[in-house]
């Protein structure tokens, strides 16, 4: 499966520090977790990606943007 390719998978995400000092990326989807632990500038970096990714979908459909 790529990053276009469509699923029916339904999957919950919460993220939040831990007692350790690390950000927790936790996936919860079809019986499995998987807590995926980062130093914050890895969560940082994480994030720039995110908000690159953002602003690219918004480029291709401008129509789905909320306003």
């Amino acid at each position: 499966m790529g990053i276009n390719d469509e699923s029916d998978l339904e999957a919950n995400i919460q993220i939040g520090p831990t007692d350790a000092g690390m950000v927790r990326i936790f996936v919860e989807a079809g019986g499995m977790e998987i807590p995926m632990d980062f130093d914050p500038e890895e969560a940082e970096e994480i994030s720039q990606e995110i908000q690159a990714a953002i602003m690219a979908a918004r480029a291709v459909s401008p129509k789905r943007r909320k306003e």
